[in-house]
């Protein structure tokens, strides 16, 4: 099933010129594949989230009518919130949802105009501190609590960098109801700022994540996503893992060649069902 609402724009397009910076790293946007979803009849736009002593960047998108909404937490790929991130936030909107996404990366720096995405992991996402992200998005939480999204019905989704906070949030904070991780590295090695990975957390999830991952994942070893899927189901078989045999890393990115469609397809939708069975 397609994204709702969904149109296709080409690079010339004003959506297309703001990814710039993270599509250089990644090779350039593809004309016939980059999904726009237009806001008319939606809320969106940039918030920002009171810290204490600092302001917390994100885009809000969410119905116009009606409310309270049920609670999308939309979690950055590794470049940030750009384009695609808020298409997707959108997307979730024209559902009924109050979607969020949070510039988890705000106090270390801005990626968008970083052209190498190896600096981008030695400038900025190195220096983040897996306590910090877990920490701003149970400030995200809050707030959409009070601006118009239903505490009860909590979900969180994330892609890439965010598909590992994804796990590590399902099993933080017990007011998310279901999650979504597509393609977050499951293990690695452990440093101050991230201690833990999902192998880690597998016994301690407090909602049921449904895992989306790519066969031909060339940073993602099938050996730890079977590891993760031996650890799920000896943990209660709540949570699964979906893999598409024949797909790369970032299948879902519509703005990059890594795009598959049928699985990107196939993933929303497992997704759609995966929150409408468990309350979301």
């Amino acid at each position: 099933m397609s994204p709702p609402n969904s149109g296709k724009t080409s690079s010339t397009s004003g959506k297309t010129s703001t990814i710039a910076g993270f599509a250089s790293a990644t090779q350039p946007v593809t004309d016939s594949t980059v999904i726009t979803t237009e806001p008319a009849g939606l809320l969106t736009g940039d918030v920002l989230i009171p810290l204490g002593d600092a302001m917390l960047p994100a885009y809000r998108a969410a119905p116009l009518e009606g409310g309270p909404h049920p609670i999308m937490l939309v979690v950055q790929e590794i470049f940030g919130v750009h384009e695609h991130i808020r298409d997707i936030a959108r997307r979730f909107a024209k559902l009924g949802y109050l979607a969020i996404a949070p510039e988890l990366y705000f106090r270390q720096g801005d990626p968008s105009g970083i052209a190498s995405i190896d600096e981008v992991l030695a400038r900025i996402v190195s220096k983040v501190p897996d306590r910090q992200v877990l920490s701003d998005l149970d400030a995200t939480l809050a707030w959409v609590e009070t601006h118009g999204g239903n505490a009860k019905r909590v979900g969180i989704t994330g892609f890439c960098w965010g598909g590992r906070i994804t796990w590590l949030y399902a099993a933080h904070q017990p007011k998310v109801r279901a999650a979504v991780a597509w393609y977050g590295k499951l293990t690695g090695a452990t440093t101050p700022l991230n201690p833990k990975y999902p192998l880690d957390v597998a016994g301690a999830l407090k909602a049921p994540v449904l895992g989306l991952y790519g066969g031909q994942d060339q940073g993602i070893p099938l050996e730890s996503v079977e590891r993760m899927r031996a650890e799920l189901s000896r943990n209660g078989g709540r949570s699964q893992i979906h893999v598409y045999p024949d797909a790369p890393h970032a299948f879902y990115a519509d703005y990059r060649p890594s795009y598959r469609r049928a699985a990107a397809e196939d993933g929303w939708a497992r997704m759609r069902t995966w929150f409408t069975d468990h309350g979301v």
